[in-house]
């Protein structure tokens, strides 16, 4: 089966960023910013992004291309006679449908708030009473996975790429005309306050942890999230400036997320640690005591529908390649399966707060909070490690490899004193980090 390729550089950049940039931006990053403290949350995140994200970037774009097949077979394709890393692959198989279990019934939510708001019903909505309403919950996940099964059912230029060049450039727009907004309501001083200045003193472990997730949760590497678009661009371009391009894209729109909801928060006297549903009853709250709050509240949830759904399709885009390479099925016949399976596994998060109770961890969790725990607390970090020493060591493919691939073309280049942060620095930090993680989560 030829492989197919993204028409433009630009396509890629934008895939990739989409990708990147969604609910990990705007839903879960401002609200996890709240509950940690604001800019010492900020802080953390941004290191974590340059120190961790850049290089885990570089080595999922370089074995993706390198590969030139999708996440479950790229480990065992450049690995070397009698090795084992191709289980990995698998690993990556089993986090991108985890990650769709729960991401596409929050896109559902969404969805569900922006018809609200744009039918002038956004006076009766509650978070709670949504997410335990499962005909709400069922209806908006349908939505959410046959619009993105359909996009992808056509050829990547014609389909995928097309489709996020445009909702990437009406996002970053739509964000842009929103923040400006913000900055000129009356908290937003105090907001942008709280917001970007650091108070050295919340910053603890579980700080760290949170913040070092959440970066490979909005980048989605270490389940091979980036690695497909890897596999779909040529040699022209080496892949560190392109890493740079695209976490640059990914931490301006989640700077500009708080930006849009900080100071709306400190302006009309709302929780900032609100949680999971900051995004929904507190911005809701906002817009509708704010004046031309329809407009604004519909304008808010039309950009959250295109920074979700640019996930949603980039890793249903991954599963869909790793399906096909497995069995050989057109684009049509494999999306059509997929998004049943997707849909299927999906109901478990959907039903999750009102028919299939399941409380995983303490008291008042749920299906989502199990499938992330799968997916942000585990499979991200620990995937990343393995991509790290894969990626840097002779038991694995090999620096030398991946330095040749990773420099192959024009720009920015990784030079030799940087070996000790791929090789050792990186793989060091995220063990360390996940460990404590692990030891100190609130299991009850």
């Amino acid at each position: 089966m030829k492989r197919e390729q993204l028409g433009s550089r630009m396509g890629f950049i934008m895939l990739s960023a989409g990708c990147a940039i969604g609910c990990g931006n705007v839903w879960k990053f401002p609200w996890l910013c709240g509950q940690n403290g604001g800019g010492s949350f900020m802080l953390v995140y941004i290191l974590c992004l340059i120190l961790l994200g850049i290089p885990a970037l570089v080595m999922e774009f370089s074995i993706g291309r390198a590969a030139q097949t999708s996440p479950l077979y790229m480990y065992q394709k450049l690995e070397k006679p009698g090795q084992k890393w191709g289980i990995f692959g698998w690993i990556c198989f089993i986090g991108n449908l985890s990650l769709m279990a729960f991401y596409t019934v929050v896109c559902g939510w969404i969805i569900y708030y922006f018809c609200k708001f744009l039918t002038g019903q956004n006076s009766s909505l509650g978070f709670v009473s949504m997410i335990s309403n499962p005909v709400i919950n069922v209806s908006f996940l349908l939505v959410t996975v046959v619009v993105a099964f359909i996009i992808l059912s056509f050829n990547l230029q014609g389909g995928l790429e097309r489709v996020s060049k445009f909702m990437m450039s009406a996002l970053l727009v739509l964000m842009l005309v929103l923040a400006i907004h913000s900055l000129f309501l009356s908290g937003a001083g105090e907001g942008m306050i709280f917001y970007l200045k650091p108070d050295f003193s919340k910053i603890n472990g579980s700080v760290i942890v949170g913040a070092m997730n959440q970066a490979f949760f909005t980048l989605s590497t270490g389940m091979g999230g980036m690695a497909i678009f890897g596999s779909y661009i040529g040699k022209e371009r080496s892949l560190m400036g392109e890493a740079v391009h695209v976490i640059t894209l990914d931490t301006l729109v989640a700077v500009l997320a708080g930006i849009i909801i900080f100071p709306a928060c400190f302006t009309y006297n709302l929780e900032v640690n609100a949680g999971p549903s900051l995004l929904f009853d507190t911005m809701a709250a906002v817009f509708n005591h704010m004046a031309g709050g329809h407009l604004w509240g519909t304008l808010f949830f039309l950009f959250m529908i295109f920074a979700a759904m640019s996930t949603v399709l980039g890793v249903c885009e991954n599963i869909l390649a790793m399906v096909r390479e497995l069995t050989g099925w057109s684009r049509p016949k494999g999306s059509l399966i997929c998004g049943i399976v997707v849909f299927l596994l999906a109901m478990t998060t959907a039903l999750g707060y009102s028919v299939f109770h399941f409380q995983p961890f303490a008291e008042g969790t749920a299906w989502l909070d199990f499938w992330d725990f799968i997916v942000s607390t585990n499979i991200l970090p620990l995937g990343s490690l393995v991509l790290a020493l894969f990626c840097c060591n002779k038991f694995g493919w090999g620096w030398e490899h991946f330095l040749e691939e990773a420099n192959t073309g024009s720009g920015l280049k990784i030079r030799s004193f940087m070996k000790p942060l791929f090789q050792y620095f990186v793989p060091a930090v995220i063990a360390i980090i996940y460990i404590y993680g692990i030891i100190t989560f609130q299991w009850k």
